[in-house]
């Protein structure tokens, strides 16, 4: 039976960066994934989303680009070229972690791995049975794609995201059930590529989890611009598909609409189940495994991270966890600070966030300085005919330490970093007021909001 310092169950966003960071502590490492390298971040989310995301801006870009002074002529797409592109990229990033794995001889295992005790686990692929030892292991299992058990979700008319990935012939008409997320960001993707998408989403807001209620709502307001219904506060009650292979769809409000296809973005289901933590007595809650502020699990040698831990499902924040646990495996003195996970929609226009809300910040009886900024006065945002939005940034009064920010607009993802840098450091109003920034550029909007803050 081989041995190993660190095993890693999951070789997704956080499996991968612990596994990588622990080899290049010193350890020797085994890392078991019965699908693909990259998890569904780089196969079936992040950057298969990403690629379709870029490819309809680009072409949405072509068509607009006689108001930049560029005649084209009659514009199209291929579905067949755009999938050939997404899955390039894909196999390209894959191909790179495979890559550092090799240079630093981390043992990829393929299949599905299962504790037999807190040091053992059992691998079982289509090649047989196998067991493996590990002093330390980590639990990276992930998330998949919730479903709606009462409705049949066939995968064809009625799909999930991982479907809707591969599509190579847009359909007439989509209903998608969500407003999350996953489902604004589908929905930019099929309504640029001309299909007629409706949106019902049973909380009263789109992006439920965005506590800023203002910026949700320009959100809205941006993506029926675009030709896209929502229809908030209502649920489902029933999903038939019909023989022609049309989808009728029952709304809570007796509504009935029939679209090619359904799109099902309820959240994700935590991946905690068959890998026999129940066995070992691991600690879970509603799917979730409970871990400490060292990401430790009720069993000293066994940590856990990224999706299955809950909170925000983040690649992002689960390679941080991914990185601080390989860490303190290897002996130092980290812990994971949520206080600073920033996060982005990829819509069009982006939405960003990080720390506080003004609605959180007064739940928390924080007295503060609420600064905006509209995109319309940022001369970068005018070149780009690209002017809805603001970035909004909130301060501690006393102490104009910025303690939380949202933006709306263009490259809100990118703008973003500079504002959880100025969280993460705690730096104030002054910092970002008078720091030169590049002109004409759309981050000095963060230049002009803080300026804004200080005036009040």
């Amino acid at each position: 039976m081989e041995e190993f310092d660190v095993a890693i169950i999951g070789a997704g966003s956080g499996g991968y960066v612990a596994a990588i960071r622990a080899a290049d502590l010193g350890k020797k490492v085994a890392i078991i994934e019965h699908r693909e390298i990259g998890g569904t971040c780089l196969n079936r989310g992040c950057i298969p989303t990403k690629a379709l995301l870029k490819m309809a801006e680009i072409y949405t870009c072509t068509k607009e680009s006689q108001s930049f002074g560029t005649i084209v002529g009659n514009v199209s797409f291929d579905p067949n070229a755009i999938q050939r592109r997404k899955d390039a990229v894909i196999q390209r990033l894959v191909a790179g972690i495979n890559f550092l794995f090799k240079a630093r001889k981390i043992v990829v295992k393929k299949g599905n791995g299962k504790f037999l005790d807190p040091h053992t686990i059992e691998i079982t692929s289509d090649e047989g049975i196998e067991k493996i030892k590990a002093k330390d292991i980590i639990i990276a299992t992930g998330s998949e794609p919730a479903m709606m058990p009462a409705f049949k979700i066939d995968r064809k008319n009625v799909l999930t995201s991982d479907e809707a990935l591969n599509i190579t012939e847009y359909p007439k008409s989509i209903l998608i059930v969500g407003a999350g997320a996953i489902g604004v960001e589908f929905s930019t993707i099929f309504s640029t590529f001309g299909t007629k998408v409706t949106i019902v989403e049973m909380m009263p807001q789109v992006i439920p989890a965005l506590k800023d209620r203002k910026l949700a709502s320009m959100l809205q307001r941006t993506l029926i611009k675009k030709g896209i219904e929502i229809k908030t506060g209502i649920k489902i009650d029933n999903i038939e598909i019909q023989g022609n292979g049309n989808v009728v769809s029952t709304l809570s409000n007796g509504e009935e609409i029939t679209t090619e296809k359904v799109l099902v973005s309820i959240g994700r289901k935590l991946n905690s189940t068959g890998i026999g933590i129940e066995e070992l007595g691991i600690k879970t809650e509603k799917g979730k495994i409970l871990v400490d502020e060292k990401l430790r699990t009720n069993i000293p040698n066994i940590y856990a991270i990224g999706d299955v831990i809950g909170g925000l499902l983040l690649a992002h924040k689960a390679q941080k966890e991914g990185g601080i646990v390989a860490e303190i495996i290897a002996g130092k003195d980290k812990k994971m600070d949520y206080r600073v996970v920033p996060w982005a929609i990829f819509s069009s226009p982006e939405i960003a966030s990080v720390g506080l809300t003004e609605e959180e910040a007064k739940e928390n009886s924080i007295d503060t300085i609420v600064s905006e900024f509209p995109f319309i006065a940022n001369g970068k945002a005018v070149v780009m005919n690209s002017t809805d939005g603001e970035v909004k940034i909130i301060a501690k009064n006393d102490t104009k330490e910025i303690i939380g920010a949202q933006i709306f607009g263009p490259e809100a993802s990118m703008i973003i970093a500079e504002l959880a840098l100025a969280v993460e450091n705690k730096l104030t109003l002054n910092d970002i007021a008078y720091t030169v920034h590049v002109h004409p550029t759309l981050p000095e909007t963060v230049m002009e909001v803080a300026k804004n803050g200080l005036e009040k």
